[in-house]
């Protein structure tokens, strides 16, 4: 039993390239990875099966080359046509390194190695030989199952059911009577290839649809999509990984058959990662979105626990209710673990049949907030001095009783709306420790360098400073050496910053009351030699500035929000100090938002 090849078949150079793509494609997509064991039998001789799991952060002659109690010393991978001009007509077997199989066995064996590492969603030939079975465990990062079908020539591939009481072939194909009615099944009992070896497969009553088999599967001139009582359509294979900055997942679940199916899914904890790969902190904290709230324009949600489950109806094939798109999102605000710590865990969507098992990987990072924020402050109440005042039987201001002066029965220092809010910039810089708050600050690159958060201009590159931004906050104090203020508290969801700013009574560049030009606000006597003492022309200012941010919304959007945004409430105590240091204090609040402008960590000083 051979492959016929109508068209030139690809060179091995051709199939060494195309496995190295697969490799550094599905390599780059397991950064985070959740961890999944898949289990072999191995019979002595052939066997075929089918990879569930993406095992590509090894290669073949670590995993099993270098495993001198491992028999396997041949693995095959099965490359399906790209055409239909090329097809397979009976079971293929292992043949020439050039043809449809791409190849790796061990020192001796004669192979050239066109394959590199396990790749999933694939079907493999492998020969161990070995006398007795062999248990080969697999540990890789679960995929969402992809399935293609081919009408015309066989298919080679697995079926995702459940690795125990898994259907028969019989019970699993009911659900699909134009396959059962097509299908030719062929599979490899173990032994060496032979007419019997691949055999068909007709005792369907008895015989199982084993997960991690792979079957050859022909059903000429059908247009087939059923592997399985349902469908999980995800735009991305590696699943939902919301990395750092991601903060909401969806995809869709699909009904193929002509009956009603329940869809389950649950969380389950990721298995320890292997050594070198990425410790994981625990299970992600999950939201299943739920229907939107008109009145209150938010969706709700329901909490995914560990071991919980959540489930929904598929109405038949074709039928309103076929199709349900899932969405799910992380809960930022549980993640309390330091930034860039690992959750990661599984979701198992499983049939009320018990016919399909798909496992979906779910990871996510705490989120970090260094980096360079921006915002503004809106000012909308303050407090001040006004003064009340005695009044007399005509409703006139009454004097005291030696003449002298009007008689104050109170002062009013309560806070009172402002005609106008007034807007103050606000620019924080977090290096994932400190927070410190600027008065100006600088955005570009630097000499052969990336692009920094700089203190001073003079830290950028002076030929791209058009490409450079300065930002500036006018009411704070302004100085050459552009020295920060320290903030006490952390920039999280409720949370806190306080900084305090204070500004010399003679600092001729900030100070308000000051006018170098002004004989009456200069600071010096009637001859222009002296410098008077605080409060005589100009006060001392100390300004205790606090930012009080908002914890996170009770709604699915709020929770699953990413700290890339803050907002909350704005108090300021502003103190004069006069003669002698006597202090009049004003408040102001309102209300402030920041975004973060670059996640850059470092401000650059020298």
């Amino acid at each position: 039993m051979k492959a016929t090849y109508p068209i030139p078949r690809l060179p091995a150079c051709r199939l060494r390239w195309l496995a190295v793509c697969t490799l550094l494609i599905l390599g780059a997509l397991s950064v985070h990875a959740q961890w999944q064991t898949e289990t072999f039998l191995i019979k002595p001789g052939w066997n075929a099966i089918y990879l569930n799991v993406d095992a590509s952060y090894q290669s073949l002659d670590n995993s099993v080359g270098a495993d001198t109690h491992n028999p396997i010393n041949q693995v095959w991978l099965w490359q399906p046509p790209t055409t239909t001009l090329q097809f397979v007509t009976s079971p293929a077997t292992p043949s020439a390194p050039n043809s449809q199989w791409a190849t790796w066995g061990r020192v001796g064996t004669g192979i050239s190695d066109t394959l590199l590492t396990l790749v999933p969603n694939n079907a493999y030939l492998v020969y161990s030989v070995a006398t007795t079975n062999y248990t080969w465990n697999v540990k890789g990062q679960p995929v969402v199952p992809a399935f293609s079908w081919s009408s015309s020539g066989l298919n080679f591939f697995g079926f995702s059911t459940p690795g125990t009481n898994a259907p028969n072939f019989d019970q699993f194909l009911a659900l699909s009577p134009t396959l059962y009615a097509a299908q030719q099944i062929f599979t490899y009992p173990g032994g060496e290839l032979s007419p019997v070896n691949p055999i068909q497969v007709f005792a369907l009553r008895t015989t199982t649809v084993t997960r991690g088999q792979a079957y050859w599967i022909r059903a000429n001139n059908l247009a087939n999509n059923y592997f399985g009582p349902f469908q999980v359509i995800a735009g991305n294979p590696s699943g939902a990984a919301f990395g750092d900055s991601v903060s909401q997942y969806s995809f869709r679940l699909h009904n193929p058959t002509a009956t009603n199916v329940t869809v389950s899914m649950r969380l389950v904890p990721s298995e320890a990662p292997p050594p070198g790969q990425t410790n994981i902190t625990g299970t992600p904290a999950l939201l299943v979105r739920g229907a939107f709230n008109t009145s209150t324009a938010t969706y709700g949600y329901t909490n995914l626990s560990l071991g919980s489950t959540q489930s929904w109806v598929l109405t038949p094939q074709g039928t309103p209710g076929a199709d349900t798109t899932i969405v799910i999102g992380l809960n930022r605000s549980a993640l309390t673990n330091v930034p860039g710590a690992l959750y990661a865990g599984i979701l198992q969507l499983s049939d009320s049949f018990g016919f399909s098992e798909y496992d979906l990987p779910v990871s996510g990072v705490t989120s970090a907030t260094a980096g360079l924020w921006v915002g503004n402050a809106s000012v909308s109440q303050v407090s001040s001095y006004l003064k009340n005042y005695q009044m007399d039987s005509n409703n006139a201001i009454a004097f005291s009783t030696n003449g002298s002066s009007y008689q104050i029965t109170s002062i009013n220092t309560n806070l009172a709306p402002v005609a106008q809010p007034y807007p103050l910039r606000l620019i924080l810089h977090n290096d994932g420790t400190n927070v410190n708050l600027l008065q100006r600050v600088f955005y570009g690159t630097r000499y052969g360098s990336n692009y920094v958060v700089a203190t001073q201009e003079a830290f950028l590159d002076a030929t791209n400073l058009s490409a450079a931004r300065r930002i500036s906050a006018i009411h704070l104090p302004y100085s050459e050496i552009n020295n920060p203020w320290a903030c006490a508290g952390s920039l999280a969801l409720g949370g806190s910053l306080s900084a305090t700013v204070n500004l010399s009574y003679d600092d001729q560049r900030s100070n308000p009351f000051l006018h170098t030009y002004h004989p009456d606000h200069d600071n010096l006597d009637a001859q222009f030699a002296t410098q008077l003492p605080q409060g005589s022309e100009s006060y001392g200012i100390t300004r205790s500035i606090h930012l009080f941010i908002n914890p996170p919304g009770s709604d699915f959007a709020s929770l699953t929000s990413v700290n890339q945004s803050f907002s909350g409430i704005y108090q300021e105590a502003i103190t004069l100090s006069g003669l002698g240091g006597f202090p009049r204090v004003f408040n102001v609040t309102g209300t402030f938002a920041l975004n973060r402008l670059t996640p850059i960590p470092t401000l650059t000083k020298q």
